[in-house]
């Protein structure tokens, strides 16, 4: 064998010995074939037994459509050495002079004798390769079988561990949260995160009408048109060419109360990843069927399980309270509302254990911060509101910047298993108005909220008032 093709073998062994993902695996191979014929690509496909499909391991596994020729290669090199130009070919057991045009080139992944894959490459217009070159292509695809072997095992076992990771941490939720608004946006996020190829809706439904909580908007008429064929006894649905797949949440005592949908304009549902969505919608539904029976419980509670404050319904009963109070003798009240800036991003980063960290830590300094006659509660998600008795707007003001500085100068602890960092330092946005007696609370507090919101949009990390 010559010196250059000896040497592109052991530059391929070299590259094998490499921890690398398939993605990244492929883009090295092409830069070193690069070296040795032009070539415009080089892909690696897998057929999933489990879906019967063939995957694209450098795209995201995205499944390759049915009427690709990709399916046809794949039946034809079972029983031979290659695919060229969609013609399967032998090697002969002598090299011989003939050379042959090429556009398209496909090798098997062989496991046990059994092909359980392709390695494609695309040629430049006008290449020609000679017997010599398949010889050394056959050496090649040898060498790289063993190695995909190993990644494509890595790679599917990672998806069956972050799968089992989405299950125990969509049950974990209901341990620290049970208020629906906040946990379905997390339930979202982590089947966004988890089927990467289709878009994840989640409806809960109330009074027979389905309303989309998470994201903000679904504008596609095809999903709306499959919610209202759902019934307690469906599975699932799937429409739109299998692009669309509805998955009910069913409550305790058997009804609808929401549905998962995961929709694409590209890629069918796999059986995989039905399996997936279904396992995944029945923990969500447990998970949300205790946040209900949660609810009703500690609606008739007056503490916020995660933070120690007031919750909202406290809240709420102490604001009558102290309006009444404020009207009766005349005296000054003032309303606060904190927001905690970018703590989606803390949840994203760190995870949402971390982000409970952050809400306990800003809720022992909002408490620490105030005097024992003031009122601080959690109002939901990472809003906090607080009602200042005797105490004008200046006065409120001061509070308030202290207050902001305390969170901005405090690193809050985390001690989270699997989490590297030991402390986040996070920062708040806060509204200020003080009650007129012309107005009722919930009047009070909107323009608390209105102030809180100027404090955001002015850039975070301060406070402004609602005059």
């Amino acid at each position: 064998m010559e010196n250059k093709q000896l040497q592109f073998l052991a530059k391929v062994s070299d590259i094998l010995t490499h921890d690398v993902s398939t993605k990244d695996l492929a883009s090295e191979l092409k830069t070193l074939l690069n070296e040795y014929t032009h070539i415009k690509n080089l892909n690696v496909y897998v057929y999933d037994t489990v879906t019967n499909t063939m995957r694209d391991c450098v795209n995201n596994w995205s499944v390759i459509e049915d009427f690709s020729d990709l399916y046809t290669a794949y039946e034809s090199i079972k029983e031979h050495d290659f695919v060229i130009n969609s013609k399967a070919y032998k090697l002969p057991t002598v090299i011989s002079d003939i050379t042959l045009k090429i556009e398209a080139l496909y090798m098997p992944i062989v496991k046990d004798e059994k092909v359980f894959g392709l390695i494609g490459i695309n040629f430049d217009e006008n290449t020609s390769v000679n017997m010599e070159f398949l010889f050394l292509m056959k050496i090649f695809a040898s060498q790289v079988s063993l190695k995909l072997q190993n990644i494509v095992l890595n790679e599917q076992s990672k998806i069956n561990v972050e799968f089992h990771d989405s299950m125990k941490n969509i049950a974990k939720i209901i341990e620290t949260q049970y208020e629906l608004n906040y946990i379905v946006p997390i339930i979202g996020e982590m089947l966004d995160r988890f089927i990467t190829d289709h878009l994840i809706y989640v409806f809960l439904r109330k009074d027979k009408e389905y309303q989309l909580v998470w994201p903000k908007a679904c504008k596609d008429e095809r999903v709306y048109e499959a919610l209202s064929e759902l019934t307690p006894e469906t599975e699932y649905i799937l429409t739109n060419g299998d692009k669309i797949g509805v998955f009910p949440l069913i409550s305790e005592e058997g009804e609808i109360s929401g549905c998962i949908v995961a929709r694409s304009t590209l890629d069918k549902l796999s059986k995989r990843d039905i399996s997936y969505l279904e396992q995944l919608t029945r923990q969500s539904a447990i998970t949300i069927n205790r946040a209900n029976s949660y609810s009703k419980i500690l609606q008739y509670a007056t503490i916020d399980a995660l933070t120690n404050l007031n919750n909202r319904r406290q809240f709420e009963l102490r604001l009558g309270q102290e309006i009444a109070t404020t009207k009766r003798q005349k005296n000054p009240l003032c309303a606060m509302m904190i927001d905690i800036d970018f703590f989606k991003k803390v949840n994203d980063t760190y995870g949402h254990a971390s982000g409970d960290a952050v809400l306990r830590g800003v809720a022992g300094i909002i408490k620490s911060a105030l005097r024992e006659s003031d009122i601080p509660s959690r109002y939901g998600g990472e809003e906090f509101a607080v009602l200042l008795p005797y105490t004008h707007i200046e006065e409120a003001k001061i509070v308030g910047e202290r207050l902001r500085k305390a969170v901005e100068s405090s690193p809050i602890p985390i001690n989270v298993e699997d989490v590297d960092v030991k402390s986040i330092n996070v920062t708040i946005s806060m509204g200020l108005a003080e009650f007129n007696s012309a107005e009722t609370g919930e009047e009070l507090f909107e323009r608390a909220d209105k102030a809180l919101y100027d404090a955001k949009e002015g850039g975070r990390n301060r406070v402004c008032i609602n005059q």
